[in-house]
């Protein structure tokens, strides 16, 4: 078996295992076991928010799901007994002794597609939800360059490219191929100076007639459309960063930052200084304990991680690291919400 085809197989082999620990969980839920894992609530993480497309490699499908499913998704925690909180009431209830759990949408980047698709949905249920924005990509100065990545990969049968060692030529002919060289290129990013790092794929990307920053404003809300959508009753602004870069990576001047000042520009732009923030990435590597440290410093009520659980009382004294979870384009099913919610597949992965 080649190494390629070993990858492929590998990526999707542990979406089948993840897909089969929900199916359990969903199981364990309905039989009222283990009811403590659910706590006191959970907040919910999307990005894209649109119709399901036939594109022929997209290696970014789990950021994306339909507003068939974002319906779906809210009438079955609907079902299920959650009250739909905003993200900045969360420390209040926790505080609180009430026993109905809650449930929290907050939605990362700033796609367009959030007001086109997802509000309308939140409007019928009446949710109110967080939007995550960073100002590199409202203002157009910076890329999404997993976005780039993905329509360049998705163009290409070849690149040359230079991961440190000599420039490599790539064959990205397939599907199994493509998704090789995105965790390449992703790793890429995640051991060199970012900055740097998405310079180099976005010079790339040029070199192929594609210009990442009209990707940008293709995908993401421009400041107009950020300050109209903050003043919709049921929507709130999160701050999101200046750059998007990993700040646990950043020295701790530079992170001070790119949290602070991505608050001060929402508040530039809305009138309203954000109380809320979400870590670029989010994962383990992405968020130290000086990041959380300097989000309170910085008086944020709430930051958010991508690490998955629920959330209990013992998160209170711990409000700028919170988990979320992740409603996962790969697993779009009404019982998998239900899974997801109660916390039961956190436990059983411990």
């Amino acid at each position: 078996m080649s190494t390629r085809l070993k990858a492929l197989l590998k990526r999707r082999g542990k979406r089948w295992a993840i897909a089969g620990a929900l199916e359990a969980a969903a199981l364990v839920s309905r039989a009222g076991v283990l009811g403590s894992a659910r706590g006191r609530g959970a907040i919910l993480t999307l990005h894209h928010v649109r119709p399901a497309t036939r594109l022929g490699f997209a290696a970014n499908r789990h950021l994306e799901v339909t507003p068939e499913f974002l319906h779906q998704a809210i009438t079955q925690l609907h079902a299920d007994g959650y009250e739909f909180i905003p993200l900045d009431e969360v420390p209040s209830r926790l505080r609180s002794p009430q026993t109905r759990p809650f449930a929290v949408f907050t939605l990362d980047d700033g796609y367009r597609n959030n007001v086109e698709h997802a509000l309308p949905v939140f409007e019928r249920h009446g949710v109110p939800f967080t939007i995550f924005f960073t100002r590199g990509f409202c203002e157009r100065t910076h890329s999404l360059w997993w976005e780039t990545l993905g329509v360049l990969l998705d163009q290409s049968d070849r690149l040359l490219f230079d991961f440190g060692h000599g420039e490599e030529d790539l064959d990205v002919s397939t599907e199994a191929l493509k998704l090789q060289a995105f965790d390449r290129f992703a790793g890429f990013v995640a051991s060199q100076p970012e900055d740097v790092a998405v310079q180099r794929i976005d010079a790339l990307a040029r070199d192929h007639g594609i210009d990442p920053l009209k990707i940008t404003e293709d995908l993401v809300m421009d400041c107009n459309e950020l300050r109209q959508l903050a003043a919709h009753p049921l929507a709130s602004a999160g701050a999101h960063t200046l750059s998007h870069r990993n700040v646990a990576r950043l020295s701790a001047d530079e992170a001070r930052r790119e949290m602070g000042q991505s608050a001060d520009w929402l508040e530039t732009l809305t009138g309203k200084r954000p109380k809320t923030l979400a870590y670029p990435y989010g994962f383990r590597a992405a968020v130290s304990q000086r990041d959380i440290d300097i989000a309170r410093d910085l008086e944020f009520e709430v930051a958010v991680t991508t690490q998955p659980g629920t959330i209990d009382e013992n998160w209170t004294n711990r409000l700028t690291g919170l988990p979320r979870i992740s409603l996962n384009g790969h697993f779009q099913q009404r019982r998998y919400v239900s899974a997801l919610a109660s916390g039961i597949p956190f436990k059983l992965m411990r």
